[in-house]
């Protein structure tokens, strides 16, 4: 298998490169060139697989026996989810019916979100090439709630002394418990900074960094790992699968009938996610809409109503801060695969998007578009009454993104008094534990329900990373007023903590 460039076909790298570079050197974001179908006999092969072995299956067909063999393969995906569940008596996605809706949680790994899935497998991934190259790898990453404490907790445990990583996040932005997550952990290899801006302002000094890597030593290379890395997505696409076989396994044993489709709500922000099932479904894996449901930092939303993929002036602060994203750049692996892989024609739109920061799909792309995507806004005012009804007539504690995701699937009829999607199967993702989440519970159900819920249900090693006193991150200097003019000089800030690696 052999990997592209979104904005250019006659990009031609392995595996190894397209995960170490993070970015292909046009600008734009490696995907497969090729992506295998998996015919509905092959799907039904897989019912019984554990979630390794799954993993080890699926991401065999992206990955070359030369680069990596079947044995080095399996060992990958075990170290990456054996230890990547809480309690070995559950499910690694348990699928809950809770009301009339069918929810899968995601968030049962060691920092109890979904992305320790994506990131798990990467930086084992990446733990395995740098002891082969004998290569130093420093990882790169900005975070607005939940990619930073998995990134860092999978540096941690992978414990090679050739990979360290320096993570950012936008301060005030993410969730105490999230910091915490980061700044707890005491590590020569770690390093965490905070910068005043957006939660994704961040993007273009890393992109730069990453684009002067070359100028570095062979034996020391910079590593991006945000979800524009084609290994988050392909690792993510998995939990759709495995979501599929499990929901269809339920309510069609041994998927012995025709195979139905099953459409999947999810909390939305850089769009990783959402790409991977998009790639899972290009592959033949009976998935009908994927809803993306978003906050008021809604770029993803407006897309898929009017077509307009336009930024927007400034970032506004939500509850919900893991989506608060201004420019989703997974969209463009959305457009590749929505184009059918013509990537001349995702270059025009992106070079417009740089020019303008604005993209105008046409009718026939928005059309288009629109067959394979619904989406949904939902205010914090929303997002809380939606945890609170949730816990007062179900009992059932739902994270932030998780209620973006509840009340979006309620807004585009799936559940409620609107039957219009009656007899369509559904199923919304969890993202997260509410145990990250202490402001946002709060706020909509009460300091006594918190109280009660961190003394009686939060789990033991979240308790003690709420009591575990942090190290103080690196605050990056914030002296200029322009946009272009601060990311240049936390560039210059970040090179120097670097050093010190």
């Amino acid at each position: 298998m052999r990997y592209t460039s979104t904005r250019d076909s006659s990009v031609d790298v392995i595996f190894e490169e397209a995960l170490i570079n993070g970015y292909s050197k046009d600008g734009g974001l490696y995907v497969p060139s090729v992506l295998p179908f998996i015919d509905h006999e092959t799907l039904r092969s897989w019912i019984h697989l554990s979630y390794s072995s799954l993993a080890s299956t699926v991401l065999r067909l992206f990955i070359s026996r030369e680069e990596i063999c079947d044995h080095d393969l399996d060992e990958i995906c075990t170290a990456a989810f054996s230890k990547c569940f809480n309690d070995s008596d559950i499910e690694p996605i348990p699928i809950r019916k809770v009301g009339s809706v069918n929810i899968a949680e995601l968030f049962h790994g060691p920092t109890f979100c979904f992305k320790d899935f994506g990131l798990r497998c990467l930086i084992f991934f990446l733990s395995y090439f740098s002891t082969r190259r004998n290569r130093k790898l420093i990882l790169l990453v900005s975070t607005t709630g939940d990619t930073g404490p998995a990134a860092v907790n999978a540096v941690s445990e992978a414990a090679n002394p050739r990979i360290s990583i320096l993570a950012h996040y936008p301060d005030g932005q993410i969730s105490t418990f999230q910091r915490k997550q980061m700044t707890t952990i005491q590590s020569p290899h770690v390093s965490i900074a905070s910068f005043e801006g957006g939660g994704d302002d961040m993007d273009e000094p890393i992109k730069q960094m990453l684009n002067i890597s070359s100028t570095s030593s062979e034996q020391q290379t910079l590593c991006g790992i945000n979800s524009y890395n084609i290994g988050r997505p392909l690792a993510q696409m998995i939990h759709f699968i495995w979501i599929y076989l499990r929901y269809m396994e339920a309510i069609n044993p041994h998927l012995e009938h025709d195979l139905e489709t099953l459409d999947f709500i999810l909390p939305t922000g850089a769009m990783g996610n959402i790409a991977g099932g998009y790639m899972a479904k290009k592959m033949g894996i009976p998935i009908g809409y994927l809803c993306a449901c978003v906050n008021v930092n809604d770029i993803t939303h407006r897309v898929i109503e009017t077509g307009q993929f336009h930024k927007s002036p400034t970032m506004i602060k939500t509850l919900s801060e893991a989506i608060n994203i201004q420019i989703p750049y997974n969209f463009e692996r959305i457009l590749f695969y929505l184009t059918h892989q013509d990537s001349a024609q995702v270059k025009i739109w992106m070079d417009q998007m740089s020019q303008t920061m604005e993209i105008d799909l046409d009718s026939m792309w928005h059309v288009k578009l629109c067959t394979d995507f619904r989406s949904s806004r939902v205010t914090d005012k929303e997002m809380c009454e939606t945890i609170k009804d949730f816990y007062l007539q179900h009992n059932y504690f739902a994270d932030p993104h998780t209620a973006v995701a509840l009340k979006g699937a309620e807004i585009l009829g799936y559940f409620g008094n609107d039957s219009s999607q009656d007899n369509v199967h559904s199923i919304i993702l969890a993202t997260a534990s509410p145990c990250k989440f202490q402001e946002a519970v709060t706020a909509a159900l009460g300091h006594e329900v918190w109280e009660s819920y961190f003394e009686y249900k939060l789990p033991a090693r979240a308790k003690a990373i709420y009591l575990t006193e942090e190290v103080e991150p690196h605050h990056y200097r914030n002296n200029s007023k322009e946009l272009y003019e601060r990311q240049s000089d936390w560039m210059k800030q970040a090179l120097e903590i670097i050093k010190k690696f």
